[in-house]
């Protein structure tokens, strides 16, 4: 019974894919990584930084997304440049996708305190499928008849406006929609495409007190790829698209070495909003720059009968002789 939900779940995925869902992959400590999401963030943190996270999604179900990304990012010594590069790979189901992104911001400073970045992302993505996996009720199902392994080039911008209280930024990290398996000569419908994916990201830190030995910290980010839909120069798949996601997380961090948090993702919609998960998540700095951290997801909607929740482990290091001597990390 397991292996038939199973086969159930991975074509629902492969459908999605044609309707536009949301394809990139999801992260609870999405601001560790937020350079894959918008460019603007290379050289944000005004040194240095690297950050590799794996995500294991819906534990316990056969053919759940698990995905790995690695970023790094720096400012160069002409400081309003930041360069940056992101790997990402990601496996659901029977396709998978690698991700190769190198990133360019400019930097302005705006007054005392701010800065705004702009940010331009050049990208490769490999687009895997291997149908092979899957048992099928119709072998003959034209839709999972060929194996697809594509290599899509590709480019995105962002803004990123900042300083070291607060934080706000857009970005569209692939703007190229391609089509993953093209229309035959008779006029066969496309069975599989890509999608712009938007994020807009924002956040603040207050200090709880006299001294910065307590910090709240609330963020959002929202995902969408329904935004600009009717722009599309396909008729076709205008009106397509996944409902835009909302993250909400609230943390604390404690004598400048301990971050707790929870978080909340739900799916935004006109007539009825669907919960999707609640998190927690913790990470601890070392002096030596070194960071460590875990976040755990449990399911809310009906997928958490077939699954243990989601899981994230997290390494990091800052590069910034600062940290050697004061655990002070910066908060963005």
């Amino acid at each position: 019974m397991r292996k038939f939900t199973l086969l159930v779940f991975i074509a629902g995925v492969l459908a999605s894919i044609s309707a536009s869902g949301q394809q990139d992959p999801m992260f609870t400590k999405y601001f560790f990584n937020s350079l894959i999401y918008n460019p603007a963030v290379a050289g944000s943190a005004e040194h240095l930084t690297m950050n590799l996270i794996h995500r294991q999604q819906w534990v316990g179900l056969d053919g759940a997304p698990v995905t790995q990304s690695l970023s790094a990012h720096t400012p160069l010594k002409n400081d309003h440049i930041g360069l940056g590069v992101g790997l990402v790979n990601d496996k659901v189901g029977a396709t998978g996708t690698f991700d190769l992104n190198t990133d360019y911001a400019y930097r302005f400073r705006l007054g005392k305190t701010f800065r705004l970045s702009v940010g331009l992302q050049a990208s490769v993505t490999n687009w895997r499928s291997d149908f092979s996996d899957l048992s099928l009720e119709d072998n003959d199902d034209v839709a999972f008849s060929e194996n697809i392994n594509r290599w899509l080039p590709n480019f995105g911008a962002g803004l990123y406006l900042y300083n070291k209280q607060f934080y706000v930024g857009v970005g569209c990290p692939r703007m190229l929609e391609h089509d993953l398996r093209e229309a035959d000569k008779d006029a066969t419908p496309v069975y599989a495409k890509t999608y712009r994916h938007y994020y807009t990201t924002a956040g603040a830190a207050f200090n709880l007190g006299s001294t910065d030995n307590l910090v709240f910290r609330p963020s959002i980010l929202l995902k969408s790829t329904g935004a600009l839909s009717s722009l599309r120069s396909d008729k076709t798949f205008r009106n397509f698209g996944s409902p835009t996601e909302l993250d909400i997380d609230a943390s604390f961090f404690i004598a400048r070495s301990l971050w707790v948090g929870m978080a909340y993702r739900t799916a935004l919609e006109l007539s009825d909003s669907s919960n999707d998960s609640a998190d927690i998540w913790a990470a601890f700095y070392f002096r030596n720059g070194l960071r460590i951290g875990a976040a755990y997801d449990l399911t809310l909607n009906k997928l958490n009968k077939a699954n243990n929740g989601s899981f994230e482990v997290m390494l990091g290091y800052e590069f910034d002789i600062k940290i050697k001597r004061v655990a002070s990390p910066r908060y963005f």
